[in-house]
């Protein structure tokens, strides 16, 4: 494949609005809920504005977590769809908790 055909490709496969990637933090009411899961498995992880006044950091899978987190679900309101899943959040490991 030559490089611009590769280029092209890969702006293609992501398949999100150039108005949505150019945000700091796009806005996943502003998204459908398939280029929500898109754009956090093309990026392993990203900060996204739930609402105009919260956001969460998003992940595609444990390896975005830190020492002492583990992935959780990851849900928000889409365009489409009240709660998609768009994929995991880091959460904290409670240590010392048992039966």
């Amino acid at each position: 494949m030559k490089p611009m055909k590769r280029v092209y490709a890969a702006i293609g496969f992501v398949g999100i609005s150039s108005s949505v990637m150019a945000q700091s933090h796009p806005l996943t009411t502003a998204m459908a809920c398939n280029q929500a899961q898109s754009l956090v498995a093309a990026q392993g992880a990203v900060v996204l504005n739930t609402s105009a006044t919260s956001y969460d950091r998003y992940v595609a899978s444990g390896a975005y977590c830190g020492v002492g987190e583990t992935p959780g679900p990851g849900w928000a309101p889409t365009r489409d769809v009240a709660r998609c899943l768009i994929g995991s959040r880091c959460v904290s490991v409670s240590r010392g908790s048992g039966p």
